[in-house]
């Protein structure tokens, strides 16, 4: 292209008809790409609160003692963690956006608590260890997921299927206590959660595409939270590859 007359050839060549609709596509890409920084800086507040919430009950011995000198309690906070996010996925469109925002966050400290004991049970070193192979193999599912152009939408039903299986596995070695399928739900988990991330990127950036622009914080909410799972997931999965315990 030498000169400004040529431009009418070029756009049309690749697929344009005028300027303007290259300017509306770019801007339209720089919409998209805002929604998603905006959903993965709340994904990443939430670890933040997660993290800091560990930690406030690590530093107190009697809060520790009490929560968790009761396997009852322990359960009561698993419950209500589940009651959290079964309650923000389906009530998302009817919430307003501070309720959601607050429930992720509230989500966020009730993590934070159950998590404490592993601070206790692993090594520091071995954990940010893990958290950071976590990071770079969540940053990079994440980027896949984003960017290609594969349709990812029955790869992800076959993941979610597997899930089920793989809770309904995991319920079972409870009972078994079979250190073998241990290692073997542990392995299929971080595969699960690798592929997850992808999907979940992908399905965000669509629902950041053709969602109205008043949902967005919603949006954001929606995809923090499914992004903050596979992580925390993926994180408890590699842990117990990379993870080495306290003598």
């Amino acid at each position: 292209m030498n000169d400004y007359n040529d431009l009418p050839n070029y756009y049309n060549q690749n697929g344009y008809n005028t300027a303007s609709q290259v300017e509306s596509e770019v801007t339209f890409k720089k919409y998209v790409a805002s929604v998603m920084r905006r959903t993965y800086t709340k994904m990443c507040l939430g670890l933040l609160v997660t993290a800091i919430t560990a930690v406030l009950i690590l530093s107190s011995p009697a809060v520790m003692s009490a929560l968790f000198s009761s396997t009852a309690v322990f359960w009561v906070l698993m419950a209500l963690e589940l009651g959290v996010v079964i309650y923000l996925s389906a009530r998302i469109e009817k919430l307003s956006n501070g309720t959601a925002t607050a429930l992720f966050y509230a989500y966020s400290v009730l993590n934070g608590v159950t998590l404490a004991p592993l601070f206790l049970v692993y090594t520091g070193e071995s954990i940010a260890l893990t958290f950071f192979i976590t990071a770079g193999t969540f940053g990079a599912m994440s980027i896949y997921g984003y960017v290609t152009k594969q349709d990812l939408t029955k790869f992800g039903s076959y993941l979610i299927m597997a899930l089920l299986g793989l809770i309904v596995a995991s319920v079972v070695n409870l009972f078994m206590h079979s250190s073998t399928m241990e290692w073997i739900i542990s392995l299929v988990g971080v595969a699960i959660f690798v592929g997850l991330t992808a999907w979940d990127a992908q399905t965000i950036k669509r629902m950041a595409a053709t969602t109205d622009p008043s949902m967005v914080a919603k949006v954001s909410t929606w995809g923090a939270l499914s992004l903050y799972l596979d992580f925390i997931n993926l994180f408890l999965y590699l842990l117990r590859f990379f993870g080495s315990t306290r003598d």
